[in-house]
């Protein structure tokens, strides 16, 4: 039988000029449900002739839709945060089945999708440009142009949501793009092009190119390709930004993250607890966002046992979902072998779980070590799964000093009452995003998304007011009509 007779949807195509199109490509890769082990599709690992019908007809699509006025080019995301809400329920399950989250996990990140769309709606109002008087009868004004045909590379985690961290602002703003999504979630942007071609997106401006290495590459090397947005690993994401700027495109890469919550032993300990278990354990622990390092200052062990109570409390199947692959969980679990046998004391042990009915998926129980120190290998790399590690330390001081000692500068945040510690904290973190109380420390919109050193290589942040000046490039423009305001240095 074929693969189309196999799996649950038929094989992933490519999508270019408004329409599913076939590819060039000579290999597939399958497309696994995590919870259950099985193949749900297969998407094609697309050449470079791919890329250069998506780049042709993005570039056809140009010149009319950057010389749309931009409060008509957002009505296209009025419609399409309408879309996203009202079609939430089967998004939701596309994200379930290709990434495995569960459902109010999937719902959320739909959701979050939304107030993307709602933040690009608000940029008429926030990029208007800026006019002044410079000296009598002359007047200076700058205008955000769109940089052209761009492209945005997107990870497995947020199928729905991380490419709407580009979509909206980078398109209403007047460029069109090329989306690579990663290939282990390919489901999701599909329906995302429906959806926009729905809500009244021309054909062109949004197209999809499905693939691996060979694609990406292809991408970071295309004349016509003016930039690219990254989000994945670090190792990649240093990899495309060298590529990308030696082929001298702007580019923002995001990559992995270490982050660090310090607990203070004046925390209040429900609210830490269950923050911290919270961030340690969402999505399976595959967000960039996710705690992965709790320092516990001083006499702190009252919240490290009520962190043992709900993680022990918490069912895989029901409370988290599965990683993304085998290979994923194979790695997981030995970090957590590494740890142990290095002398870290395992409190919550997640290895070896099966989900009942579920035996194949790829579940990772949520797991707590502690005594771990900081020259440990899961200490100092991403793991990407639902693990914390415990280091100890004697105040605040020696906590902030493990972590500005990561390469890494995606989060931090810290659990106290004391405005003075978090003061502290807040202002030696060496990360862009902080947080005091919260263990999750995502900006919402329009603030920002970005953080520094080894989790992020360009200028600029993905969303928000940020995302402005990557998306586009500013015209200054001096101008003189009155003939009486004489001749100066500028004339």
């Amino acid at each position: 039988m074929s693969a189309i007779e196999t799996t649950r949807y038929p094989d992933i195509r490519n999508y270019i000029g408004g329409t599913f199109v076939e590819h060039d490509a000579d290999r597939y890769l399958d497309v696994f449900n995590p919870a259950e082990g099985s193949v749900i599709s297969r998407v094609p690992l697309s050449a470079a002739s791919d890329v250069d019908r998506a780049v042709a007809a993005a570039k056809a699509a140009f010149p009319g839709w950057s010389q749309t006025p931009i409060k008509e080019r957002v009505q296209v995301f009025y419609r399409f945060k309408a879309l996203l809400e009202q079609n939430i329920d089967e998004l939701a399950r596309l994200v379930t089945e290709e990434n495995g989250k569960i459902d109010s996990e999937a719902r959320a990140e739909v959701l979050k999708s939304a107030e993307l769309c709602e933040f690009a709606c608000s940029l008429p109002q926030i990029t208007a440009g800026e006019v002044l008087e410079v000296s009598r009868g002359v007047e200076c004004r700058v205008e955000h142009f769109p940089v052209g045909v761009v492209a945005s590379i997107t990870p497995f985690n947020f199928p729905n949501m991380v490419p709407n961290w580009t979509i909206p602002n980078a398109i209403a703003l007047g460029n069109c793009m090329i989306l690579k999504p990663s290939e282990l979630v390919p489901l999701s942007s599909g329906r995302i092009a429906e959806l926009l071609r729905e809500a009244g997106l021309p054909d062109g401006v949004l197209n999809i190119v499905h693939g691996g290495q060979e694609t990406v590459e292809a991408i970071c090397d295309h004349p016509g390709i003016e930039g690219i947005s990254f989000v994945g690993s670090t190792k990649v994401a240093k990899i495309v930004y060298r590529r990308g700027t030696s082929n001298f495109k702007r580019v923002l890469a995001l990559g992995g993250a270490k982050n660090h919550l310090i607990v203070m032993p004046d925390a209040d300990p429900d609210m830490t607890s269950s923050n911290v278990v919270a961030s340690m354990s969402g999505c399976a622990g595959q967000r960039c966002m996710a705690a992965s390092v709790m320092m516990a200052v001083g006499k702190s062990d009252h919240i490290i046992d009520r962190m043992v109570n709900i993680v022990k409390s918490m069912v895989p199947g029901t409370h988290i979902g599965p990683v993304i692959s085998a290979a994923a969980k194979e790695r997981i679990e030995a970090y957590i072998t590494e740890a142990e046998k290095m002398g870290a004391k395992i409190l919550v042990d997640g290895r070896g779980y099966k989900v009942k009915g579920k035996e194949n998926g790829y579940f990772v129980g949520p797991t707590l070590i502690d005594n771990v120190t900081p020259d440990m290998r899961i200490a100092q790399e991403e793991v990407f799964g639902p693990v914390m590690v415990i280091i100890r330390a004697k105040d605040v001081a020696e906590a902030v000093s493990v972590q500005q000692k990561s390469p890494y500068g995606n989060a931090a945040s810290v659990f106290t009452e004391s405005g003075g510690v978090a003061r502290y904290v807040m202002e030696n973190a060496s990360a862009g995003m902080v947080g005091v109380n919260v263990g999750v420390p995502v900006p919402r919109e329009p603030f920002s998304f970005g953080g520094w050193n080894d989790s992020k290589f360009g200028v600029g942040d993905i969303t928000g007011r940020g995302s402005i000046e990557f998306w586009t490039k500013s015209k200054k423009m001096t101008t003189k009509w009155n003939k009486e305001a004489g001749v100066n240095w500028m004339s």
